[in-house]
């Protein structure tokens, strides 16, 4: 079916929608579920994430309550180093270990109209101290002379086992590291479950810590639709619509490989998902704000950070992604899709734990650099501040850098052999010192021996950007598996205790759904040629990101003709080629990038081992998420094809 045009398929799911309760939203409350069942069956629930980060815009909040026509508003702020700072916070004051952002800045201010309207609220802003988030966030709903159940889920956080797991030998379910010292953090990533029996318990705001990111989402949809714990479809198309919204406004145009197509990026719309019963859900954004709702802008987000789309591994299910379709549809001003095809089979038995632990100090040192020779100027300033580093740290008795790296902004090194060959000369460059220690003091004395550079060694040093470089601690991840039935959740409501989640860990699988048929291998050989030459930007959109040391890197045709060309020729060993210079081999002959296949957006999913420098903050490079990898990938030539665009044009 032709991907740009599905109104009259949507045109029956559309008309039951306002039959059923036409564009009002109650603000009555009502104790327990909410489901709002009509004689037409459970209506359609709206959904709204607000916040893809600790650190999102502050406009989020009042455009999707004011336009956004909701019944829930969901908010992610976590990520594994975010866990490790709140607890640090917390370490200095019981008070703290929350994200404070969520109840001064994003609820304060309009808690009365989410009140007044009716919008239930979730979010994981509880941190490794949730019952401390609940508790600042009632004397908040107190003062707005407001009454409110706040729920909060327990039990992710499992510091307090350290001790015993070190004893028993627990290593990384990735590279077999053995469990280390100075851990700082260890969460379970929960899953809905726990967030729809708080809604089920009458809660208007659940307050979590550490749970899967799509769980903010999921655990609403089971709570409205009574999905069950072996519906395994359903549980993954709910899954997947919180992982298409969970990161804002990188599903409305962020980031998007078309940037110069999206407009007023300053009042971007946020994405709402309109989810029906039966999975399916329509993806948009909130009438007059910026941005953009397409194919392009959804299945880039899609291919975000997964690794295999048929194995995508959470608490509640494992999703396969491979089939899903995006449709774009004319129903409302700034584009909207219809996302289905999602299929699930049932989770593991084990959650996944992220440990974080303290691996030494680093420091990074900024400087801009001017004038002719620019790139060869600061090469040799960094080389001569760490060959003087060198000579002090043996004058005082301290070990040498633990490893460091040197970068020159505007040289293209980041590129590799790709680096464009027509600027090797540029009149203006940055320079990028970044350096590892294990002790803080080795990098205080580099913070101090950077500004001796703007007067001792190459002209044009313009000055340091942010001043003395910071030293800042190297956290870094370890994750590994343990058994959900040694896990204890508990549901508080208003700050007392209200009850021990129990979850049925055997429960009876459905039939496995019936899997869409493999298509035929077609003989990519035989696919015609010609002389023309295209760069990938040109045939498909691309988006990259990070887990751990790990880059992704989706691609995905910009029209179905174009598809059987790109999997003939972006191969799992063209790419890795590509990014040689970034990815660190563990042997000679062990392939480092893997590729999967998504044809139901004609997408490709390049998994990219050991290409990040240990990611995080753990990596010195000026990009240790792989953000940049997929514009990276953009210039990769595609040559002796025939004339695609023409064939499209037909």
């Amino acid at each position: 079916m032709n991907r740009w045009c599905c109104w009259r398929r949507l045109r029956p799911w559309r008309a039951a929608r306002a039959r059923a309760f036409g564009d009002q939203r109650s603000s009555a409350r009502w104790p327990g579920r909410r489901c709002l069942v009509t004689e037409a069956g459970p209506r359609p629930v709206r959904l709204a994430c607000a916040s893809g980060f600790w650190g999102d815009t502050a406009t989020s909040v009042p455009q999707l309550v004011s336009g956004g026509n909701l019944d829930f508003l969901v908010f992610d702020y976590l990520s594994e180093i975010t866990m490790s700072l709140l607890a640090a916070a917390k370490a200095k004051s019981p008070d703290l270990g929350y994200v404070p952002d969520f109840v001064q800045i994003a609820m304060a201010p309009f808690i009365k109209e989410i009140h007044k309207r009716g919008i239930r609220v979730v979010c994981n802003a509880g941190g490794v101290n949730p019952l401390g988030c609940a508790a600042a966030l009632q004397e908040v709903v107190m003062k707005a002379k407001l009454d409110l159940k706040i729920a909060v889920v327990t039990g992710d956080d499992l510091i307090f086992m350290k001790d015993l797991l070190k004893e028993v030998g627990i290593t990384d379910m990735y590279n077999d590291s053995p469990f280390p010292a100075n851990v700082q953090s260890m969460n379970a990533y929960l899953g809905a479950r726990p967030i729809s029996r708080a809604l089920d318990l009458g809660a208007d705001v659940v307050v979590t810590g550490r749970c899967v990111d799509s769980a903010i989402v999921l655990g609403p949809l089971i709570h409205s639709f009574g999905w069950k714990q072996n519906e395994f479809d359903l549980l993954a198309a709910g899954s997947l619509a919180g992982h298409l919204i969970e990161c804002g406004a990188q599903c409305t145009g962020g980031i998007f490989t078309d940037w110069h197509k999206v407009p007023d990026w300053d009042n971007i719309g946020f994405p709402v998902v309109e989810c029906s019963s039966d999975g399916s859900f329509i993806l948009s954004k909130p009438p007059n704000t910026g941005g953009l709702v397409s194919f392009g802008t959804v299945t880039e987000q899609l291919v975000y950070e997964i690794d295999d789309p048929r194995n995508y591994q959470l608490p509640d299910v494992v999703c396969n992604f491979s089939q899903v379709t995006v449709s774009e549809i004319s129903v409302t001003d700034g584009g909207a899709v219809l996302v289905q095809g999602a299929k699930g089979s049932p989770p593991s038995d084990s959650y996944k734990i992220c440990a974080t632990y303290l691996d030494g100090y680093r420091s990074i040192a900024v400087c801009p650099v001017a004038g002719r020779r620019s790139v060869e100027k600061g090469r040799k300033t960094a080389e001569s501040i760490l060959k003087r580093m060198q000579r002090i740290f043996k004058e005082v008795g301290l070990d040498d850098f633990k490893s460091v790296n040197v970068q020159i902004l505007g040289s293209e090194e980041i590129y590799g052999r790709q680096a464009a060959k027509t600027n090797n000369n540029p009149r203006e460059a940055v320079i990028w010192l970044a350096v590892h220690h294990m002790q803080k003091k080795a990098l205080e004395l580099f913070s101090r021996e950077i500004a001796p550079a703007g007067t001792g060694m190459a002209p044009g040093l313009t000055g340091i950007v942010g001043g003395r470089p910071k030293v800042s601690p190297v956290l870094k991840p370890f994750f590994f598996l343990y058994p959900k039935q040694n896990v204890t959740i508990d549901i508080f409501m208003n700050g007392k205790h209200a009850e021990t989640l129990k979850e049925d860990f055997n429960f009876t699988q459905l039939p496995a759904s019936e899997e869409n048929a493999e298509q035929e291998q077609d003989d990519l050989n035989d696919l015609p040629i010609g002389a023309c030459r295209y760069r990938l930007e040109e045939l498909a959109y691309t988006r990259s990101g990070d887990k751990g040391n790990t880059a992704n890197i989706g691609v995905i045709a910009r029209h179905p003709l174009y598809y059987p060309y790109l999997r003939k020729l972006l191969t799992a060993q063209a790419v890795e080629e590509y990014f040689q210079h970034l990815i660190e081999k563990t042997d000679s002959d062990t392939m480092m990038v893997t590729r999967f296949d998504l044809p139901g957006i004609q997408g490709l999913n390049f998994v990219l081992r050991n290409s990040l420098g240990g990611g995080g903050v753990a990596s010195l490079r000026i990009d240790p998420q792989g953000k940049a990898y997929g514009q990276m990938l953009l210039d990769f030539q595609l040559r002796n094809l025939p004339d695609l665009k023409a064939l499209v044009d037909e």
